[in-house]
């Protein structure tokens, strides 16, 4: 059975099937090769998979990013963000860093930020004299780093999962973020040095940036309501989908009058598809992962990764190997699923805060998904730029490097991660 599963999924991975009807076509061909267990128990599964109260933040941060993406916040976002930042040299670079931070705290999806981020930084990069390939790289780097930047889908998933404070999560992600941030834009400030022919914009005038913090305040005071309140402990992280859906379609049909009854209901529509899809993914994987534990793979794997990892050190590289490729590979939210509940009591074992191992899982996932040539979120960053995953690869590998050092230093240094849960009393 193990060995159907195993061939099947490789076989329609290569062939280029969507991870989902991979993961799926797999469980359900052993199961019929095993014969012995109802087919009944897949639908079964893949709904055990995606019930749970906390998933239904999913749907809502993704209902609320729309909603703020469709009021026409990308421009004022990017606007302050270049107001910030676009005056120094490698500016509009590092702008699409600053702006990452900006969409991220909005529309939780890392894809999503790609794609938005992508459409409105790549034209404008280019035109600072950067190649198309460039500015797909930074884009990617960019979205990468975003994933830490809560609310993040991958983090409501690990706390339901880990038994882990999801409003803890969301405020331990902050500071890695930033310093994976600061990384990326001082990367962005020495390359720009050496390339003389990028565009400086003149430096804004006190009144310049006061105007462009005026124009992103709507949109900014959301991630403050969604994590204020949050961290204040006045509603969890799935009411706060609810309240940010709220105060989204406030702004877009009150505020900004940008949302009518026609576009609402596309909005509707874009959520029901999105959300669909990770929550079919979430349940797949859910099934997928079921057929390998009743086949005692998960525990053949713990023990293969006992009798090398001596200790706390081996083990979290271990897992940054394991999680980078696999999270490129099956999209990294499927790679958690499966691989959480393995890993996990291990990383107990060693004494690793449940804590800090997830925020480790989830950067690794953040580099994994613009690994080339398979990243998802690489993908789309090419798609937008109209280049080849060839040709972004070459000038996204130096950004890689830096991300996966923060990763390192994320992973070796716990107190990155749990100071801001320390300083707020969420642990």
């Amino acid at each position: 059975m193990t060995l159907i599963l195993a061939l099947t999924f490789v076989i329609l991975l290569l062939c280029g099937v969507p991870i989902v009807f991979t993961l799926g076509a797999a469980a359900v061909l052993s199961l019929l090769w095993e014969g012995q267990i109802p087919l009944l128990v897949a639908p079964q599964r893949i709904f055990t998979g995606v019930d749970s109260f906390p998933l239904l933040a999913i749907p809502l941060f993704i209902l609320a990013g729309e909603l703020m993406e469709h009021s026409g916040i990308s421009a004022r976002l990017v606007g302050l963000a270049q107001v910030l930042v676009g005056w120094l040299r490698g500016g509009i670079g590092m702008s699409v860093v600053v702006a990452e931070i900006f969409f991220s705290g909005i529309s939780g999806s890392t894809v999503a930020d790609t794609s938005a981020l992508g459409t409105s930084m790549i034209p404008a990069m280019r035109r600072a004299g950067y190649s198309g390939p460039q500015a797909a790289a930074i884009v990617s780097a960019a979205s990468g780093m975003g994933i830490l930047i809560p609310p993040c889908i991958n983090m409501v998933v690990y706390g339901i999962m880990a038994h882990v404070s999801i409003a803890a999560l969301f405020a331990a992600g902050f500071l890695p973020a930033f310093v994976m941030a600061a990384a990326l834009m001082l990367q962005l400030y020495f390359q720009a040095r050496r390339d003389t022919h990028l565009v400086l914009i003149a430096r804004p005038s006190g009144r310049m940036v006061a105007i462009a913090l005026g124009k992103a305040s709507v949109p900014l005071l959301m991630p403050v309501i969604i994590f204020g309140g949050i961290l204040s402990g006045v509603f969890t992280a799935t009411e706060a989908g609810a309240v940010a859906v709220v105060y989204g379609l406030l702004v877009g049909i009150v505020v900004y009058r940008a949302i009518n009854l026609s576009r609402l209901y596309a909005i509707l529509l874009e959520t029901v598809r999105v959300s669909g899809q990770i929550m079919l993914l979430i349940g797949v994987a859910s099934l997928f992962a079921w057929i390998l534990s009743s086949q005692q793979v998960p525990q053949a794997l713990a023990r293969g990764i006992q009798s090398i990892a001596s200790g706390p050190v081996l083990f979290l590289l271990l897992t940054v190997v394991v999680m980078l490729l696999l999270g490129a590979v099956l999209d990294g939210l499927p790679a958690m699923i499966m691989l959480v509940p393995v890993l996990l009591p291990m990383a107990t074992q060693f004494n690793i805060d449940p804590m800090h191992f997830g925020i480790v899982i989830i950067a690794v996932i953040g580099v994994g998904l613009f690994l080339p040539p398979i990243g998802l979120g690489l993908i789309v960053a090419a798609a937008i730029a109209k280049v080849s995953i060839g040709e972004v690869s070459r000038p996204l590998m130096p950004y890689l490097a830096t991300m996966m050092a923060t990763v390192l230093v994320i992973t070796f240094w716990p107190e990155l991660t749990l100071i801001v849960p320390k300083v707020l009393g969420l642990r």
